[in-house]
């Protein structure tokens, strides 16, 4: 049969991929409007049109709900193609963060959530384990594709260069509240290089 002949059977995987997304898109922005303290689960399933049933088909918990949000529709942000170039992948994560971070849902999803874990043991491994871990992963692997290119220092210390990249930004941008524009990612990326020991391009 032919694919004008093909029927989508209801209730595939398809129809319940479309509600996960559709929750997960719900959690962030409910969490953006009512902060992580006054989320339930009546409230996401509301914004995403559906039954509190198929909320909880899925995750049994608010806290469970709210790490797949952000593992699914959070961590991807943060992956940045191999261009070749340290200079260019860095650079290129910079804009990755600048985006993520002034977002208007990401943008207040993200203070909300630090201050919420720092009286929330569980709240603060889960966002460590489902966000922090796999996004240092990513920034982590660029750092090694550097070495590997000889444009980084070998005995580099990547736990503290992936310190020192997510740092400043974060700081302007979730902290001091200060715009950001092109210019200033590209200049930061420049003292990074410098702040890194970069090597210049690799052979």
């Amino acid at each position: 049969m032919d694919g004008a002949g093909r029927r989508e059977p209801r209730g595939g995987a398809t129809l319940q991929s479309r509600v996960s997304d559709a929750l997960a898109g719900a959690t962030l922005e409910e969490l953006a409007t009512t902060g992580y303290a006054r989320l339930t689960v009546e409230g996401v399933a509301r914004r995403a049109g559906v039954g509190k049933a198929a909320v909880y088909r899925r995750w049994p918990s608010k806290l469970e709900m709210t790490m797949a949000a952000l593992s699914q529709l959070v961590v991807p942000t943060a992956e940045v193609p191999d261009s070749g170039s340290l200079r260019e992948d860095l650079l290129a994560s910079l804009r990755a963060l600048h985006d993520w971070l002034v977002d208007p849902v990401h943008g207040a999803v993200v203070p909300d959530l630090t201050s919420a874990a720092a009286h929330d043991a569980g709240l603060a491994e889960a966002l460590w384990r489902e966000v922090g871990q796999p996004r240092r992963a990513l920034a982590s692997a660029m750092l090694a594709r550097g070495i590997e290119r000889g444009e980084l220092p070998g005995d580099l210390d990547v736990e503290m260069a992936l310190d020192v990249v997510a740092g400043p930004l974060y700081w302007r941008l979730s902290v001091r509240r200060v715009p950001v524009d092109d210019a200033y990612l590209e200049a930061l990326c420049e003292w990074l290089l410098r702040a890194l020991g970069a090597l210049g391009e690799g052979p």
